[in-house]
């Protein structure tokens, strides 16, 4: 066999036995998290539902996981403050976003009617996301679960004829359920951005946005001189968000997003300016920023 023909032989094999991208998501299969990481990763995936956000992080720490795939912000209910909590508590590096478009749909049992329905179970994020649509409803209870598509699975496998959850199209599909109401979310404006997080630092695609957290010393003027290190450069700056810093009442942990990326000269200057004014301070990732051209299922 020719040198040529059996080198392309031995890469085809590789390919074939190469182990798909294992990706861990918060909540069951079919949540808006699998369509984030199917929207970035591609269907070649192994996806690792895991049932609170702090097993998400555990999954790809302990390397159970190729990545995490979290939701960060949502374009009606805003940040999603949890997951804030544990970029600070643990190591994980961020390596992309996706911003996804989220339609909300009430799910429930073939053959249920609306009027059937007593109780609604979902994510706290998808309640209040479908706030007006909940509140026009009389003599139903909305409870809060720990996952969209989990409370599909949950009235599913439970039979609940009076129940209804509410969740992605894809969820209704693949449990066998039926959209009793499509898109009940506030507003069509409803977006949630997800990061894709990495146990090392690496740049997926080209970085031009770089997020870091940092906290500030106690002196006058502090914000001001942080967010004056960017000014000064001409960077842009995207979004900052504050969270109290535990153990220290009355003191603040910031989140600051902003245009480039750590491997150009402008941004290491800048860090290395702030580093002179804070306490603490973690870049967390230079990464390709998502555009809102996304679709959901």
């Amino acid at each position: 066999m020719k040198l040529a023909v059996l080198l392309n032989t031995m890469n085809q094999k590789k390919k074939n036995t190469q182990q798909p991208l294992r990706i861990a998501i918060q909540g069951e299969r079919y949540a808006f998290s699998e369509i984030a990481a199917r929207k970035f990763f591609g269907d070649a995936i192994e996806i690792v539902p895991c049932r609170a956000f702090d097993d998400v992080f555990a999954s790809v720490s302990r390397a159970q996981a190729d990545y995490g795939v979290l939701p960060i912000e949502n374009s009606l209910t805003g940040s999603i403050h949890r997951a804030y909590d544990l970029l600070l508590s643990n190591d994980l590096s961020i390596v992309g976003e996706v911003v996804l478009r989220i339609e909300q749909h009430l799910i429930a049992h073939p053959g249920v009617a609306l009027q059937d329905i007593r109780v609604i179970y979902s994510h706290p994020q998808a309640l209040e996301q479908s706030r007006y649509f909940l509140t026009s409803l009389k003599n139903v209870e909305a409870i809060a679960s720990y996952d969209t598509a989990g409370s599909v699975k949950m009235i599913r496998d439970k039979n609940l004829r009076d129940a209804a959850a509410i969740g992605s199209r894809w969820a209704a599909e693949d449990y066998g359920m039926q959209v009793l109401k499509a898109e009940i979310e506030d507003s069509p404006e409803n977006y949630t951005r997800f990061y894709i997080l990495s146990r090392e630092p690496k740049v997926i695609g080209q970085a031009n946005k770089t997020s870091i957290l940092f906290s500030m010393k106690s002196i006058p003027g502090a914000l001001f001189k942080s967010l004056s290190v960017f000014a000064l450069r001409d960077i842009d700056l995207l979004r900052i968000e504050s969270r109290p810093l535990r153990g220290r009442p009355w003191e603040y942990i910031f989140y600051l997003d902003f245009v480039g990326n750590m491997n150009q000269e402008l941004c290491q200057n800048a860090i290395r300016h702030l580093q002179e004014i804070t306490t603490q301070l973690k870049v967390l990732g230079s990464y390709a920023a998502a555009t809102l051209n996304s679709t959901t299922r």
